[in-house]
């Protein structure tokens, strides 16, 4: 790339081993970028070890938002020596690697831009060779025109906790970065400028992933118990909000098994709890039966399933969407349920809030289906919308002729609390009268199912519609749902054609909408990250549309700008439908 050439963004990965701070220096790089004015998003792939294996990050700045992932690396910083071939599908030749020189050497072959740094040897000089993620950061910040004033304020915040000389040895070795980059900006060392515009707004924006987002809007929805037992990539909901759980009147529960996990989530739902379970489709599998319980019991529950590779253990650290069908036919028999998938981090927020609000008035089991890229990842926003939440309770005073399976017109019982007002307020597995007494009368079981059914109706209607962009003539339309709604709202945005998309943050129930919407297509392309298109089945199922086309991407790695780009033109043989 030559001096002249621009991007509204400079992608720069770091590459090395897990226990070598990488996660440290993501976190760094972010803050420092964002208090300088500039738009961030990052994500991270890793291995499922504390210690050793390849990992990496990678760190999209740029003048305008951004919010998904490109193969593109500007800058690539090996910190071990299986960095290069890790990342060498993403090499090209505007890449700059700067590093040691046996990380270099090993790139040899390949033509791209290549500094060495001895960053190490630079870090030892001032004190400490542990150092040398911090002397790289300073060479990246004076490339992208960050002044060290602000990399020095984000290194003492960071750092607040330690000695004042350990503070002064971080600044220390982010000042013999600068200084390194001046030299090759001076001596002409550079292919390129990394010259992006800047915003000052930016700096009052907060930073946050798809983690945060989801345990903040549990709180926002009145949550007050929370059992998991840990497994990637939901272990932090359950962490952050033991953390933060003395603050909101939370009691979170980190429980002995999955089984325990749901059991316990039930009981505390029917004491009046708002009670939420974070788990992984692996830990929601051994929930199947405490989950029919629910759908029986009529009992008010939020369950966040994170997706990632199976069958089994499969790959606990990588992404998927493999979790659907799981989720959406669980349970013996007949029940109804809510399915959301959060597109972006402000989704996760917003739907895990309502989320709560739904439970408790349909009395029901409320699902939000993320996966490990919406959780790990995460970019510069506004603060969410949340001066007009409201909790929303349902519960009444149960007085002595209180029935707790009242048969209603719309289907939905009074709900009490136990302890609250003088009736018996039941809970029962079998098929029970509305007193909740077992029975085994064949017009009250097929009551029962009537008003499981009545609830299904009344779901539907307030169902929420998809999201629509793009070119309202469209003739091509890429449909998706969950966390690929930044990746293909960013592929559109760089191809020539009549193409609309339609994103789902519910899939269950489907919101009868989307029919116009793939009536008016001349041809559909469903997008998922699973290998046997989950989603496409269940919306040809309800809307009785056929999908054209499937791209399905199960590598467990997040799918790039440029990769699906490339597989929409296949499949459309390069062709450029209409005019933009």
């Amino acid at each position: 790339m030559s001096k002249n050439d621009s991007r509204e963004d400079i992608s720069i990965v770091l590459c090395g081993a897990a226990g070598q701070g990488i996660q440290s220096v993501e976190d760094l790089l972010t803050k420092t970028f964002k208090k300088s004015g500039y738009n961030v998003f990052a994500t991270r792939e890793y291995m499922s070890r504390v210690r050793g294996g390849v990992n990496s990050t990678s760190i999209r700045v740029s003048s305008k938002p951004v919010r998904t992932y490109v193969d593109r690396m500007d800058i690539l910083i090996p910190l071990i020596e299986p960095a290069i071939s890790h990342t060498k599908h993403r090499i090209s030749e505007s890449t700059i690697i700067i590093g040691e020189e046996k990380y270099i050497q090993l790139a040899s072959d390949i033509n791209c831009h290549k500094l060495i740094i001895h960053f190490q040897e630079e870090a030892t000089k001032i004190g400490n060779k542990i150092l040398a993620n911090i002397v790289a950061l300073g060479i990246i910040c004076k490339f992208l025109s960050v002044k060290r004033e602000i990399f020095n304020e984000v290194l003492v915040k960071n750092f607040e906790d330690k000695s004042n000389e350990i503070i002064r040895m971080n600044k220390d070795a982010g000042k013999r970065g600068y200084e390194i980059a001046k030299e090759l900006i001076a001596d002409q060392k550079l292919n390129r400028d990394f010259k992006l515009e800047k915003d000052p707004s930016i700096e009052q924006d907060y930073i946050l992933d798809g983690q945060q987002a989801v345990g903040l809007g549990a709180i926002a929805g009145g949550c007050n118990f929370e059992t998991f037992y840990p497994m990637a990539p939901s272990t932090g909901i359950g962490t952050f909000l033991s953390q933060h759980g003395l603050d909101f009147s939370i009691i979170v529960d980190q429980s002995e098994d999955e089984i325990s996990v749901i059991n316990k989530a039930l009981g505390a739902s029917y004491a009046g709890a708002r009670a939420l379970v974070s788990t992984a489709g692996g830990g929601f599998s051994l929930m199947s039966e405490g989950l029919s319980l629910a759908g029986m019991s009529e009992l008010p529950i939020v369950l966040i399933i994170g997706g990632r590779p199976a069958p089994a253990t499969g790959m606990p650290t990588r992404t998927a969407q493999e979790d659907l069908d799981l989720v959406l036919h669980s349970g013996a028999g007949y029940f109804p349920r809510m399915i959301f998938a959060p597109g972006t981090i402000e989704d996760a927020f917003k739907l895990t809030q309502n989320a709560f609000n739904l439970a408790q008035e349909y009395q029901m089991p409320v699902f939000i289906l993320t996966d490990q890229f919406l959780i790990d990842s995460y970019y510069n926003l506004k603060l969410p919308e949340h001066e007009n939440i409201k909790i929303k309770n349902f519960y009444v005073k149960a007085e002595k002729d209180y029935k707790r399976y009242r048969f209603t017109e719309n289907g939905i019982s009074p709900r009490g609390i136990p302890g609250y007002g003088e009736g018996l307020v039941d809970a029962d597995s079998h098929t029970h009268t509305e007193e909740g007494y077992i029975t085994e009368d064949r017009e009250i079981r097929e009551r029962t199912v009537q008003k499981r059914l009545k609830k299904l109706e009344l779901i539907k209607k307030i169902a929420l519609p998809p999201k629509f962009i793009g070119d309202k003539d469209f003739e091509i339309l890429l449909i998706a749902w969950g966390s690929n709604y930044y990746l293909i709202k960013e592929v559109i945005e760089n191809m020539n054609g009549n193409f609309g998309f339609l994103h789902f943050n519910q899939v269950y129930p489907i919101h009868e909408s989307a029919i116009s919407y793939l009536k008016q297509a001349k041809r559909t392309i469903l997008i998922e990250n699973n290998p046997t298109g989950q989603f496409a089945k269940l919306l040809e199922t309800e809307t009785h549309n056929k999908i054209d086309d499937l791209i399905l991407d199960y590598s467990g790695y997040p799918v790039s700008v440029e990769k699906l780009q490339k597989r929409i033109e296949t499949i459309l043989g390069g062709a450029k439908i209409g005019s933009q």
